[in-house]
């Protein structure tokens, strides 16, 4: 049994005989649960600087802030939240850097909170309610990127909460040495995955973490998590940078992103009072959470398989259970008048309520759902003092992300908690101890001189007389014991530190570079003279081991010689030097980036001597992926370009907002991507993954723009089957892969080559339709009734060719048969309250890329007509790469309004082609809710129609003879158009000159008789300028289509300029000829008609 166990065991012993109340109940801690009272979670919030992402997109703040109020602004609608907790701090402007390098006010009374105001409001409050006693808690939540850490831990010079509250922590206990002794335990451990990581462990890490056990007394505890005794703040900080190394190594081990974790520091105060013969002890636990990311998951988008590897769990019971705390506050304040009677015991999971008549209620706090509500429970609803900092970033990108967190920092502020102070009489324990070992020494003093009969009770006394001594001895020397040990770490550590710090100054070395900036830096891999291994294996004396996804035993080798240092890659390994793979020996300079295996990623750093003092921390995480972006020809620049093609502005001006957030998706998701093929790789899944953007080149019905995301296509090479998952799913599968990994590889479980099963794989999915591209087919042309048969373009979401459609548009009679010339109109408000009948005619969809990969897949085409829900599909074709199409469809507009033709002047028809795979389900039209005429057709417009008759029949009378008078007012506004427009015409004949005694009665009948064949030659000219301007716009899009290679040389640029002079040239020719073709032949047909109505003579 350990000195600690005995401690215990004893104060236990002592307690039950004191008090008759069971240990842990209200009652036994005396005064302190009289005097103790509900105390809220405080509730900050923190609004950070635009970061450079955000100033290069030119973005907009949205957060502003009065005194305890925080408001939020919506970009879309302009409306704006406001919000009220305990403190608001901004530090989003009105700062400069000082001398010293700490960010201050720039003036005297400036708003701007800087790390000494924030310590000022919560750490001091938590330091002084750690000194009288009380348990106290910091929680750090918001959006990954937001400033918790820099709160927390800070950066250079700034400190953050921690390291400020230990300095004060220790001055206070020097002010205070007289009246009592003071002891100091620090902890530090990670949770991820819903493992227990100890981040000051000297052994190995254990498989599967550390267990999270429950004791009567102590409630949640981890077992085995290494407790050492400070005595200055040097020495935690020394700690704490020990933590952030065993974390970022822990992170590359298991591939994990610290993002995603939590990090816990926990600091044990022991107060001992000589004179008042008690000990205080308080639990300050200083919380810095996982990322806060919502990440948008539509019920289309729902993945069969759970949500990957309880990544989110921690963070989601958290908010369920601040989410059942804040029901429990308002219930308790609305029925039992604030009094809270009831509280949860520590080894429940839930907190009942009283009972009441009305259905006896029992709000359930889902505590043991995770690990983190396990260790929190104190803080949330029981005995601590807590504090929750929100965190903000105040880009108009960001909107939902810190609305969401204002929401969960509103709901937290509810929640109550019952502190007290935590008070121990281990000095009265240890006086009574020493007096009952007194009386014992004197009973076997007596004993001893009634000789052998009294060996039996001579025996349990000295029994007795030992244990006693036994819990004396573990009370005095617990904490020296730990103090000795602790000593001789800090002489190792500080001996490693002077000799890191002696190498620096002496030879290059590599130095880590991790998505979180707190983890950065701290790994420093030096490169002495001659040949060093880099790589997994530590069998050589000159070897550089590191681990990660994607590195080979012997993955390079390190040259330093005659002060040049090079790398050569062993093999087939992965090894990338500023963006571009390099396959043979490399020489590096100062402030190269490598890339090593999939996404280990390190900053060389030369000799002292090329340092220069250059300052490498814009060289972060971000930096390395860009730089990998823009070697696969994706880059801020070229989106912009992309999308300025399409842009009437031309695209001059700020980038825009919504390709920056998908360029910095896309550069946050690369990393991931090389992860999952190299675990796909070493799992034999033969599954690879690419990022591609979605809708980059596509536009909807109105030619607008559609939302750029981030996707990312998955094929099974064997047999090149095909899905494109969106970027939530990616994300949940590629944890759930790094469970596989772990399982199968890491721990070495299904070594006998078995393998989860095909539903339980994440890299496996029921194949399902895919969406290839898509086509427009304009509809001004049936406004005037004019028939259109055209070739258009199915372009794929990032502008290539995937097919080419042939089609036709064919207005139409009643029973199908195509209108004549004379059916064609001049003036599409004369379609306003008439019937229309029209064809959709799909004859041939050619040269299908889907096809041309595989032979056996097959595709779909489907559309939508104005108003109709449900998509209309052809019949599925199979193996051909230039299909017959043969698919006719009719539609009928009852009743032509003016929404419908304003939808067939101004919209498209969009054609979407849909991929099919063996064994994928046929897309099906669905009939449900469509009308159709006698002869079959489809009506488009039985919706208003129905609404209209409805309308009618609900309208009052007076409303419905307003209807009516409209109608008229409608008719004759009809008529005296038509009147003008002849009247127009006389006119004209009049100013002509000629012909002034012709009766005006028998021009009209002349005209009457001209006006059929020259509107139907003028409809004819239309017909032919809009074929023709069809030709124009495919013309167009190649041009737009044309771009040069990124790493092109002077010739091919110069082969560029000319194909790119001779695309234009055929262009302007083109629209020309269409221009002037369509002046030839209006001017024909205005000679013809005066030539006929004898204008001229």
């Amino acid at each position: 049994m350990t000195p600690l166990h005995l401690v215990l065991r004893a104060l236990y012993r002592w307690c039950r005989r004191t008090f008759p109340c069971p240990v842990g109940s209200s009652k036994m801690r005396g005064r302190g649960a009289e005097m103790s009272r509900k105390d809220c979670v405080k509730v900050a919030v923190r609004v950070r600087p635009f970061n450079k992402r955000e100033r290069d997109a030119g973005s907009r703040c949205v957060i502003s802030m009065g005194p305890n109020a925080t408001s939020i602004l919506d970009p879309r609608t302009q409306q704006a939240r406001t919000f009220t907790f305990d403190y608001a701090y901004w530090s989003h402007s009105g700062f400069v850097r000082n001398k010293d390098g700490l960010f201050v006010p720039e003036e005297p009374g400036s708003r701007y909170a800087d790390q000494n105001s924030v310590f000022q409001d919560l750490g001091q409050g938590i330091l002084e309610n750690a000194l009288q006693g009380y348990n106290a808690t910091l929680l750090a939540y918001g959006q990954t990127g937001s400033g918790k850490s820099y709160s927390m831990i800070g950066y250079g010079p700034n400190k953050g909460l921690v390291p400020s509250l230990c300095e004060r922590l220790f001055q206070a206990i020097k002010v205070n040495q007289e009246s009592r002794r003071c002891q100091l335990f620090f902890s530090m451990l990670e949770i991820y995955n819903e493992q227990v990581i100890d981040l000051l462990s000297r052994g190995p890490r254990l498989c599967g973490g550390l267990k999270v056990r429950e004791d009567q007394q102590r409630g949640f505890y981890v077992e085995g998590l290494r407790r050492v005794p400070c005595e200055s703040a040097t020495q935690v900080a020394q700690l704490m940078e020990q933590g952030t190394r065993t974390r970022t190594t822990a992170s590359t081990h298991m591939n994990a992103s610290s993002s995603r974790s939590h990090m816990l520091i926990i600091l044990q105060l022991k107060q001992i009072f000589s004179k008042e013969n008690t000990t205080k002890e308080s639990n300050m636990n200083l919380v810095d959470l996982a990322g806060s990311e919502r990440q948008r998951t539509l019920t289309s988008e729902a993945d069969r398989l759970k949500e990957g590897a309880a990544i989110n769990l921690s963070l989601t019971t958290l908010g369920n259970v601040i989410r059942s705390q804040r029901i429990r506050a308002i219930y308790l304040t609305k029925n039992l008048g604030g009094n809270l009677t009831t509280l949860h015991k520590s080894h429940s999971t839930h907190s009942s309520l009283a009972e009441v008549a009305m259905g006896k209620r029992a709000v359930y706090v889902p505590y043991r759902d995770s690990v983190l509500t396990k260790l929190l429970q104190s803080a949330l609803g029981g005995n601590s003092r807590t504090i929750m900092m929100a965190t903000l970033s105040p880009a108009d990108t960001c909107y939902e992300e810190s609305l969401s967190t204002l929401r969960y920092a509103e709901r937290a502020k509810r929640i109550q908690n019952r502190a007290v102070v935590n008070e121990s009489p281990t000095e009265r324990l240890l006086k009574e101890l020493k007096a009952e070992n007194a009386k014992l020494h004197l009973r076997l003093a007596r004993l001893g001189h009634e000789g052998r009969q009294a060996d039996d009770q001579t025996k349990e006394l000295r029994k007795l007389l030992t244990h006693n001594e036994l819990q004396i001895r573990a009370i005095q020397t617990l904490w020296e014991q730990h103090l000795q040990e602790a000593l001789r770490d800090w002489e190792q550590q500080y001996a490693t530190i002077t000799q890191e710090r002696r190498m620096i100054q002496m030879y290059p070395y590599i130095l880590n570079i991790n998505e979180d900036p707190q983890l950065s830096g701290v790994i420093k891999l030096f490169i002495q003279e001659g040949e060093w291994d880099i790589g997994l294996s530590d069998s050589t004396p000159r070897a550089i081991t590191i681990k990660g996804l994607g590195i080979q035993a012997k993955h390079a080798v390190f040259t330093n010689v005659e002060r040049r240092v090079s790398i050569t890659p062993v093999g087939q390994a992965k090894v990338i030097v500023n963006g571009a793979s390099v396959p043979c020996k490399t020489q590096l300079q100062h402030l190269d980036r490598l890339i090593l295996g999939s996404n280990s990623t390190y900053l060389f750093i030369g000799f002292p001597s090329e340092r220069d003092g250059n300052d490498w921390s814009r060289y972060d995480y971000d930096y390395f992926q860009s730089e990998l972006a823009a070697a696969e020809g994706i880059h801020i620049h070229s989106l912009c370009e992309e999308k300025s093609l399409g842009s009437p502005s031309g695209g001059h001006g700020q980038p825009d907002p919504s390709l920056l957030a998908v360029f910095y998706d896309y550069i946050k998701l690369m990393p991931m991507v090389a992860e999952a093929n190299q675990m796909s790789q070493e799992l034999n899944k033969g599954v690879v993954f690419k990022l591609e953007i979605k809708n980059l080149a596509m536009s909807d019905s109105k030619g607008h723009d559609l939302e750029k995301e981030i996707a990312v296509r998955v094929m099974l090479v064997e047999n090149k089957q095909v899905w494109m998952w969106s970027k939530a799913k990616f994300i949940n599968r590629k944890f759930l892969m790094e469970e596989v990994y772990q399982q199968q590889v890491v721990q070495g479980e299904w070594c006998d080559g078995s393998a989860p099963p095909r539903d339980e794989d994440p890299f496996w999915d029921p194949l399902e339709p895919l969406h290839l591209g898509s086509a427009h087919l304009w509809l001004q042309s049936l406004a005037f009734r004019l028939q259109l048969e055209e070739q258009v373009e199915m372009l794929g979401p990032e502008g290539t060719e995937e097919a080419v459609l042939q089609l036709q548009m064919v207005p139409c009679s009643p029973a199908g048969l195509p209108l004549g010339e004379d059916g064609i109109l001049i003036d599409p408000s004369e379609l306003l309250g008439r019937r229309l009948d029209f064809q959709l005619v799909l004859e041939q969809c050619a040269g299908i890329r889907w096809l041309r990969e595989a032979k056996d897949r097959g595709v779909q085409i489907a559309f939508r007509v104005y108003n109709i829900p449900q998509p209309f599909y052809t019949a599925p074709v199979w193996h051909n790469v230039n299909p017959l199409l043969d698919y006719r469809l009719q539609f009928t507009v009852i009743n032509t309004c003016q929404d419908f033709l304003s939808y067939l002047q101004t919209s498209a028809l969009v054609l979407e082609l849909w991929g099919l795979q063996e064994g994928c389900k046929e897309m099906t039209s669905s009939q449900e809710g469509l009308r159709l005429t006698a002869e079959g057709s489809v009506v488009i417009d039985e919706a208003s129609a129905l609404n209209t008759m409805l309308l009618e029949e609900s309208l009052p009378s007076d409303l419905s003879s307003s209807q009516q008078a409209m109608h008229q007012d409608l008719e004759k506004l009809r008529n005296l158009n038509a009147a003008l427009r002849k009247e127009n015409s006389a006119l004209r004949d009049q100013l002509s000159g000629t012909r002034e005694n012709m009766d005006l009665s028998n021009k009209a009948d002349r005209r009457g008789s001209l006006r059929p064949s020259c509107d139907a030659e003028l409809a004819r000219a239309l017909k032919v300028f809009y074929h023709d301007m069809n030709a124009v716009r495919s013309q167009l899009q190649k041009v737009r289509r044309h771009k040069p290679k990124e790493d092109v040389d002077l010739s091919s640029l110069t082969l560029f300029v000319e194909e790119q002079g001779l695309l234009l040239k055929d262009f302007a020719e083109q629209l020309e000829q269409s221009i002037t073709a369509l002046k030839q032949d209006v001017a024909a047909i205005i000679r013809k008609k005066r030539e006929k109505s004898g204008i001229w003579s």
